[in-house]
């Protein structure tokens, strides 16, 4: 049974930073604006919308690497 407190947990912490960067570029790209801290103001369409668009990029650029040979 999955607990619901893990759901948006960084796996790996060094990262975090740099996926809030990723995540507040997706939204200023999609016209979204957040705010630094809790957006729970943003509709689910809006904030789908962000995590949609940040995993259709992540996939993008692992199959551009892997495409290439590298890993």
């Amino acid at each position: 049974m999955s607990n619901s407190n893990n759901a948006n947990r960084v796996e790996v912490p060094e990262a975090k930073a740099a996926l809030n960067r990723f995540k507040q570029e997706v939204a200023s790209e999609l016209g979204i604006n957040l705010k630094e801290g809790y957006n729970g103001d943003l509709t689910s369409k809006q904030a789908g919308s962000i995590g949609g668009e940040m995993v259709r990029k992540m996939i993008r650029s692992q199959e551009e690497r892997m495409s290439s040979g590298q890993q």
